[in-house]
């Protein structure tokens, strides 16, 4: 009778152990797709806040800050979903009235001076917009950090005195972007984006973009002040300040041709 007793005892232990590896593999398989689901959420909702769910209209200041000199330059910018964007060069006197376009993958600049529309190779996308610290994509957006990106949250910190999401998203294969990794961090209220972090193809750091001063514009919660900071340069920065901004505006996809680029105002 004991050992019968011992017998069944091992079975249901057996069985308990089995059940229990069941319910584990379970929830990791139940667990992982949606902690993948929810990282590319709130990249998604982060882009929104700042961009709008469908169209933008911002008015901005950029300031590029070198050792020896500053210089400020005057922009206005109109982007109406992944694929299209149109930026006017305001000020400076001698830079106002170029303007730069995207539609699609492709993309454009107009420069009154000369009468001449150039239109800039992917190669160029990681060049520096207007001697600034911002790329050609950072700008522009041709790269989506929503659909040309794998996400996944990696920890918890607290930027600018916001609990933030800290996000790791790496290129899909043959997406056409320009960095090799980029660490994200969007504030757990209100999605957003305060600091980011981009790497080359050998995992060294470019730039870090930072994130503050947080304002109401548009009826909308966003950083109003963004930094961008290069890694192997000291004392340069170029400072990105948000003056106005309307979103999900009837703007029609006409509206960004190189015709139009040149007369906008």
């Amino acid at each position: 009778m004991k050992i019968y007793s011992l017998q069944l005892t091992v079975r249901l232990t057996k069985k308990y152990i089995t059940m229990k590896n069941l319910l584990f593999i379970l929830l990791i398989c139940l667990v992982l797709p949606v902690q993948a689901q929810d990282a590319k959420e709130i990249v998604r909702k982060s882009d929104q806040q700042l961009r709008g769910k469908s169209s933008s209209f911002t008015e901005l200041s950029m300031q590029i800050i070198r050792p020896k000199w500053k210089r400020s330059v005057g922009i206005k910018s109109w982007s109406k979903g992944d694929d299209y964007a149109l930026i006017l060069i305001t000020a400076p006197a001698r830079d106002k009235g170029q303007a730069f376009l995207k539609r699609g993958n492709e993309m454009w600049n107009w420069q009154p001076t000369i009468s001449r529309t150039i239109k800039l190779p992917p190669s160029m996308m990681g060049q520096s917009w207007m001697g600034s610290d911002f790329t050609n994509d950072d700008l522009v957006k041709q790269a989506s950090i929503v659909s040309d990106y794998t996400h996944k949250i990696v920890g918890s910190e607290k930027i600018a005195g916001y609990d933030c999401y800290k996000i790791l998203l790496k290129p899909k294969p043959n997406a056409a972007v320009i960095w090799g990794k980029v660490e994200l961090w969007v504030s757990k209220k209100g999605y957003l984006q305060m600091q980011s972090k981009m790497y080359d193809e050998d995992g060294y750091l470019v730039n870090t973009m930072k994130a503050s001063q947080v304002k109401t514009l548009g009826g909308r919660l966003i950083p109003t002040r963004q930094e961008m900071i290069p890694a192997d340069k000291p004392g340069n920065k170029t400072v990105l300040t948000y003056k106005s901004a309307k979103f999900d505006l009837a703007i029609s996809e006409g509206y960004f041709s190189t015709q139009n680029m040149k007369r906008v105002k």
